[in-house]
């Protein structure tokens, strides 16, 4: 097909982009070196407009098509952060940043719908509008939700939105997809217990916070097991357990737990939130300590659209000759919030047999880079044709 003909073409150099990004990466809303590149490149690849400062560090490019008598504009995303991760790859064009590293393949996202967009401009094979945006802090920081609070939708009369992400486990050249819900909804835990140190050879004499947090850790545990409906899915992990003392012979004042919860439906989330503050209130008030329980929902469910589902799943079909059922994912994915604001898909691109991602030996598959390409291209140019 000859749009992936040209991103054969293009591969070596998206590639060069891919690993330029890789060995720079940036956390969170900080994707200044990282933006200025995707405005630079858009600019060079003669965008209408370019436009940056949408959700702090965002960039926006406009390519209108041949025609417009369709009327029709879409959005094209693609995230840009890292995460604080010490990278153990060894490639040569690994991380040059201590304690940061594109773990998750933001890297490969961000170049592939560059190659695209570069495509668009060139060929502008199609009747409408295509916004490509380029996303900072999607690994916890809710960057896309910025970018439609900064009126991202209303401003470029967006119509439909499409995000794509590369998946460990999928063949390269693959694509998988499902409809309705597919990424969780994520929520962040935070309960500080608070009883009365003291000496660790008197135990006696104090009201030790470690024994309260390791039963109530424990208790947690039976919010999946026994308050939820067992075909529903719930994840409760508890991630870090941070006393105020470190000493080997001194029980601590406090203790902090932090933990994720993840969930597909707002009735499981409440479960969740009601259950998680009563065992944390019932465990403290049982040994007599103080509690202060935090619950923040961070990502909502990410589900797709009926029809775009249908539509990105047969363009997958048309780029690479299959696209099979995803499974449910308790990962969040902050694309939820632009799928809330407009009707659209999100589509998973196999990265072949890799570590998983958010490891320190991940690594994104450049041989995908002209797949995911030519999704892109393809999405656009069959969503309006000329």
């Amino acid at each position: 097909m000859p749009v992936t003909n040209r991103f054969a073409e293009l591969h070596d150099t998206i590639t060069e982009w891919r690993r330029d990004i890789h060995a720079n990466p940036e956390l969170l809303f900080d994707t200044y070196r990282t933006s200025a590149l995707v405005e630079e490149k858009l600019r060079a690849f003669g965008c209408d407009e370019v436009v940056t400062g949408l959700g702090r560090t965002g960039v926006v490019g406009v390519i209108r098509g041949r025609k417009d008598g369709s009327g029709r504009v879409i959005g094209l995303r693609a995230d840009m952060d890292a995460l604080p991760i010490e990278e153990a790859t060894g490639v040569e064009y690994a991380s040059t940043v201590p304690g940061k590293m594109h773990a998750c393949g933001h890297d490969g996202h961000t170049a592939m719908l560059l190659g695209a967009a570069q495509y668009l401009s060139e060929t502008r094979n199609f009747d409408g509008t295509a916004i490509v945006i380029f996303q900072p802090a999607e690994e916890g920081g809710g960057g896309g939700k910025e970018m439609c609070d900064d009126g991202l939708m209303e401003r470029f009369g967006i119509q439909e939105v499409y995000g794509m992400h590369n998946w460990p486990g999928i063949p390269l050249g693959s694509f998988a997809i499902r409809e309705g819900a597919f990424f969780a909804a994520t929520a962040k835990l935070d309960i500080e217990i608070t009883g009365r140190g003291g000496h660790a050879a008197k135990p006696h004499e104090t009201l030790d916070p470690t024994v309260i947090a390791s039963h109530l850790i424990l208790g947690l545990q039976t919010v999946a097991s026994r308050s939820a409906d067992p075909t529903g899915q719930i994840v409760v992990s508890v991630t870090s357990f941070e006393t105020s003392s470190s000493a080997y012979n001194v029980i601590p004042d406090s203790v902090r737990l932090r933990g994720t919860v993840r969930t597909l439906d707002p009735a499981m989330n409440d479960l969740a939130e009601e259950r998680i503050t009563a065992l944390a209130r019932g465990a403290a008030e049982g040994f007599g300590a103080r509690v202060e329980v935090g619950y923040e929902r961070q990502y909502p469910v990410m589900a797709n659209h009926p029809d775009q589902t249908a539509f990105v799943a047969d363009v997958a079909r048309r780029v690479s000759g299959t696209c099979d059922e995803a499974p449910l994912v308790m990962g969040g994915e902050d694309f939820a919030f632009m799928l809330e604001e407009r009707p659209g898909a999100y589509i998973l691109l196999g990265n072949g047999d890799t570590a998983p991602v958010h490891n320190a030996s991940y690594n994104f598959s450049d041989e995908s880079i002209p797949t995911g390409c030519s999704w892109w291209a393809e999405l656009v140019e069959q969503r309006m044709p000329i």
